[in-house]
């Protein structure tokens, strides 16, 4: 008997060592996803600068972008895919993976697939894909910068050269209600005539008219890869705040098990231990009796 309560007190003692540092992912996830969300809300004024820079620069008859913004479809892609290297997010790589796999027969032409993650690059890799690469997962808000600078920079020789005409991103963003996410593609790449055209009817916000100096073009150019960086950025953040969402929810569960756990462990031990002392008092009883 006394071997079966120090027992259930050695496991009381476990749980509530893994109870607190269930807690204590629980309090650091629930900060990250406020980081990463602050930082997708940060840029959108950003964002609206550039959208405006573009409109202005549209509005300009002789202003027009290159091969990559025709309305023909495009032949070939660059497509990034964002996943997860940290544990405790259940079907996080699995779901998106599953999404991608999804639309790739609407990608048409030959695909130049980067991953960012590894685990996510293995699945794709499973599922028979061929990748140009893997990027490191950011670990914080602050190495985001560096990841899509990293992005651009691999991907610039395709843009250059003009073998690739498209990109698309897949990632996670934060569903409606919290702790939820779901998977969704964003087109950046090209930027067609449409898109164009919904820019430039677009109204100015006040009676200041807009005009482009210097090279009009150089401007164009430049805003347009403010656009692309800021696109990627919110992708990748949005990515982050769902990995974290989602572990976020498995602690809330592994948390509310534990607490079920702990009850059953100490109802168990209270009742064997009423048990022993009950037992004792018997034998003294009966010795006195005797």
């Amino acid at each position: 008997m006394t071997d079966s309560l120090e027992a259930l007190r050695h496991r009381a003692d476990g749980a509530v060592d893994l109870q607190a540092v269930v807690r204590t992912m629980k309090a650091m996830s629930a900060s990250s996803i406020t980081q990463y969300e602050n930082a997708v809300h940060a840029l959108d004024e950003y964002y609206r600068t550039v959208e405006l820079g573009l409109v202005a620069c549209l509005k300009h008859p002789e202003l027009r972008l290159s091969q990559m913004a025709s309305g023909a479809p495009p032949v070939n892609a660059v497509v990034v895919v964002f996943g997860t290297d940290q544990g405790l997010v259940g079907q996080f790589n699995d779901r998106l993976v599953e999404f991608f796999r999804e639309k790739l027969p609407t990608l048409k032409g030959d695909l130049k697939i980067w991953a960012v993650g590894e685990r996510v690059r293995d699945q794709l890799e499973d599922a028979g894909l061929t990748l140009q690469g893997c990027f490191n997962v950011p670990s914080s808000v602050n190495a985001i910068t560096a990841l899509v600078a990293e992005i651009l920079v691999a991907t610039a020789e395709y843009w250059e050269t003009d073998t690739v005409n498209a990109l698309h991103l897949y990632h996670h963003r934060p569903g409606e209600l919290s702790g939820q996410y779901q998977p969704e593609v964003h087109r950046l790449l090209p930027l067609d005539a449409s898109w164009q055209q919904n820019l430039r009817r677009e109204t100015w916000p006040n009676n200041n008219l807009p005009e482009t100096l210097g090279n009009g073009k150089a401007t164009l150019s430049a805003l347009i890869r403010e656009y692309l960086f800021v696109s990627l950025y919110q992708a990748c953040a949005e990515s982050l705040a769902s990995e974290n969402a989602s572990r976020l929810v498995a602690m809330q569960r592994a948390e509310k098990n534990i607490d079920e756990m702990l009850d059953e462990l100490r109802h168990a031990y209270h009742h064997q231990r009423q048990e022993a002392i009950d037992s004792e008092l018997f034998d003294v009883v009966s010795s006195l009796i005797e």
